[in-house]
C-alpha cells in the first residue's frame, strides 16, 4: 500500500495524521488479532508515538515504515504487559462453617427444612430428590436404575418435584422483599 505523505514545505502534523489514519487503522487491526490486543488500543498508543516524535524530532523520513515499525513495537509491548500481569488474588474469605458459627448455624437449619421438606413431598418425589441430594453425586443412569424407571422420565418428574418443594418451602420460609416495582 503507498501512501501519499505531502512534501516537507507542506507537511502538517493534521496532513500526516490524515495520510497515515487508514494504514495505521489496517495495521493495529492486523497485529492486534495476533497478540490479543484491542486494535484501538495500539492506534492510540501509536499515536502518542507519533505526537512525541513531531514535537522533539520532526515527521519521519518514511511515515509508512515508521508506522509499520511503531505498531510492531506497541504490539509486542502489549504482548509483555500481559505476560507479567497476573491476576490480583481474590481476598481469602473464611468461608467454613467453624469460622463463622452464626453461618454454621443457619446452614445446618437450612438443611434440615429441606430434608424435612423432601420427606413431605408426594409420591416418588422423595427418593428423587434424596438421590439427587446425595453427596455420591450419582448419574441419572444410576438414579433410574434405583428408583425402578426409565432415564428419560427423570428430567420432567425432577421439575415437577421441584416444583412442589419450592412451592412447599415458600410457605414456610419468608420469601425476601420484592426489588423494584411491585405489581
Amino acid at each position: 500500500m503507498t501512501i501519499s505523505v505531502p512534501t516537507a514545505p507542506s507537511r502538517t502534523a493534521s496532513d500526516l495524521f490524515r495520510a497515515l489514519r487508514p494504514l495505521l487503522a489496517a495495521e493495529a487491526r492486523a497485529e492486534a488479532a495476533g497478540e490479543g490486543v484491542e486494535p484501538g488500543d495500539l492506534e492510540q498508543a501509536v499515536w502518542l508515538r507519533l505526537l512525541e516524535l513531531l514535537d522533539g524530532e520532526g515527521p519521519p523520513a518514511d511515515p509508512a515504515g515508521w508506522l509499520r515499525r511503531a505498531v510492531q513495537a506497541e504490539a509486542r509491548l502489549a504482548r509483555r504487559r500481559t505476560w507479567r500481569e497476573l491476576p490480583h488474588p481474590a481476598p481469602q474469605a473464611a468461608t467454613g462453617d467453624a469460622a463463622c458459627p452464626e453461618r454454621a448455624a443457619l446452614t445446618e437449619e437450612w438443611r434440615r427444612t429441606l430434608r424435612d421438606a423432601v420427606g413431605r413431598l408426594p409420591g416418588r418425589c422423595p427418593g428423587l430428590l434424596a438421590a439427587m441430594l446425595s453427596p455420591t453425586d450419582p448419574t441419572y443412569r444410576e438414579i433410574a436404575g434405583a428408583l425402578g424407571m426409565s432415564q428419560g422420565s427423570l428430567g420432567p418428574m425432577r421439575s415437577r418435584c421441584l416444583g412442589c418443594l419450592r412451592r412447599m418451602l415458600a410457605a414456610e420460609v419468608a420469601a425476601p422483599g420484592q426489588r423494584g416495582k411491585e405489581r
